[in-house]
């Protein structure tokens, strides 16, 4: 591991206690953490940036990333910029972009993405440090006035292709992460470190090992009694949390093999699922299972977004869910009831949902071997980037894509740390692609507006108090849209696909934006 330093005027580095990202609302000025509030909002209250005066921004500074395709999601506490590449972190001034100290960790030769890219999608902070997950899967504590390495944790060995692209989630003295690898046949898990000593405080594994509740959900006879040791359910993406009740809530991957699920008769639990996880001990609370027996690969791994609204009357404590497999789903979080749900996008699996959120499957939308179409795709109906919830409107705003598939089923050989999928899918001849943003009232999933794009993307969202909706399309432009009517007030063309999340912060009392696109991250402002 490297670090070096470079001393500059900027502002001290400041602790982030966990208080200070429990009250995120308190301070604008920053971003504390991955969606910018436990809640998953990925919302700024900040209000200087108006459909007024939007035309009017532009780059304030940009910085250039060594490696390919960045999908970081920055963290920016009192004017210093935390950022994220594959094995580096680095800290910036956030006034100039003039980088402060950088990290880095060798990516091993023999190390292999299966089925994923090699990204890393941010960092956590918490107190004095900062936390990286690596690819090679180890989490790192760096301390954030130097970048100096505190501590690793290995989290699991990489070979049979587990790997780290997420940004962790910091809560009261733990640190958890979740792992990619569900392509290779990994059991997934997710973790809790203590954020002082590295020592793993607990794991939830995400496919039930024999005796555990849930094991029931996978083959029971001698034939493929062990499926659930190679069972997917990966947690690639950063989870929300509820601090009053103190829960996690974590989406799960999809079944392994993908596309062949012969040998894994049953729904599979706890893929394609929200968990609720004690924050203490890593207990399951509740579970509540989007698509069970899954065979196309959709898996669950979104931001949950957390928030408050009546039902029948009274009020609740509730989550949001665009589902990639295109339907949009409101659940209670104290309990997981399902509490509304209906499609936000094309889909042709599907009659519709239950009275209990269950999908009502259509018959003849199983893989095979002559291929059958499907909508939507394996990338779903929206992926990891994140949705956007705006308290002031009321809309839930999400990144969707238009896009079909012909699924194929071929046979699975499972072999540690190669491609475990059983088939695969293509493109329909002469299909119809395309994306939106699209804008959800939270409480049902009805669409608001939508602003058609050109082709799908694979940018977030992020909602702001001035009024406010930033996206990013595949063909790279950086836009502005007016979040209670979907018009289109600015773009920028940063010259690469953006597959990332904006957020927003203040520096010098300026309020501004930053993107990721291709290599460069951009920082906007008036």
């Amino acid at each position: 591991m490297k670090w070096s330093i470079w001393l500059a005027a900027v502002a001290a580095f400041a602790q982030v206690p966990y208080d200070r990202i429990v009250k995120a609302q308190n301070e604008p000025d920053n971003w504390t953490t991955y969606s910018g509030n436990y809640s998953g909002h990925r919302y700024s209250p900040l209000t200087q940036i108006t459909p007024a005066n939007v035309p009017g921004l532009h780059v304030k500074w940009a910085h250039q990333f060594e490696s390919g395709r960045t999908e970081t999601s920055p963290i920016v506490v009192d004017g210093v910029m935390y950022i994220t590449s594959p094995n580096a972190a680095a800290a910036l001034d956030a006034r100039t972009g003039r980088e402060l100290w950088k990290w880095t960790r060798p990516i091993p030769k023999d190390y292999q993405s299966i089925g994923f890219g090699r990204v890393n999608r941010g960092p956590a902070i918490l107190d004095d440090q900062l936390f990286v997950a690596t690819l090679d899967c180890y989490l790192v504590a760096l301390d954030i006035r130097s970048g100096a390495e505190r501590w690793s944790a290995k989290v699991e060995d990489y070979k049979p292709g587990y790997s780290m692209t997420l940004a962790p989630l910091a809560i009261k003295g733990k640190v958890l992460i979740g792992v990619s690898g569900g392509e290779a046949g990994i059991r997934g898990f997710v973790d809790a470190y203590d954020a002082a000593s590295g020592k793993r405080s607990w794991r939830f594994w995400t496919v039930p090992a024999p005796g555990e509740p849930g094991h029931e959900t996978w083959p029971q006879d001698a034939q493929f009694k062990d499926t659930w040791k190679t069972g997917g359910g990966s947690t690639w993406v950063t989870g929300s949390y509820d601090p009053e009740l103190n829960l996690v809530y974590w989406g799960i991957g999809n079944p392994g093999p993908d596309w062949n699920a012969d040998s894994r008769a049953g729904d599979n639990l706890y893929t394609c699922s929200l968990v609720a996880l004690d924050g203490d001990t890593g207990a399951l609370k509740w579970h509540f299972q989007f698509t069970p027996h899954d065979t196309h690969d959709w898996d669950s791994t979104h931001v949950p977004v957390l928030f408050e609204g009546e039902v029948r009357g009274v009020k609740r404590k509730l989550v949001a869910v665009a589902n990639r497999n295109a339907f949009f789903y409101v659940l209670d979080r104290s309990s997981g009831e399902f509490i509304a749900g209906r499609a936000y996008a094309k889909q042709t699996w599907a009659k519709g949902l239950d009275d209990r959120g269950r999908p009502m499957v259509l018959p003849n939308t199983e893989p095979s071997a002559e291929g059958t179409i499907a909508f939507p795709n394996l990338n779903g109906a929206t992926v990891w980037f994140s949705p956007s919830y705006s308290p002031k409107t009321g809309l839930f705003y999400v990144s969707v894509r238009e896009i079909g598939s012909i699924y194929y089923k071929r046979e699975a050989d499972y072999k540690p740390g190669t491609f475990f999928a059983g088939g695969g899918e293509g493109g329909i001849p002469n299909g119809d692609k395309s994306g939106a943003i699209r804008a959800l009232e939270v409480a049902t999933g009805k669409m608001r507006w939508e602003f058609p794009l050109h082709s799908a993307s694979w940018s977030g969202v992020l909602s702001t108090g001035g009024g406010l909706v930033f996206s990013g399309s595949d063909e790279g432009n950086f836009f502005a849209l007016d979040a209670a009517t979907g018009k289109p007030l600015w773009d920028f063309q940063t010259g690469g696909a953006i597959a990332s999340n904006p957020i927003s912060f203040t520096v010098d009392g300026k309020q501004c934006i930053a993107i990721a696109a291709d290599r460069v991250l951009y920082v906007f402002s008036l």
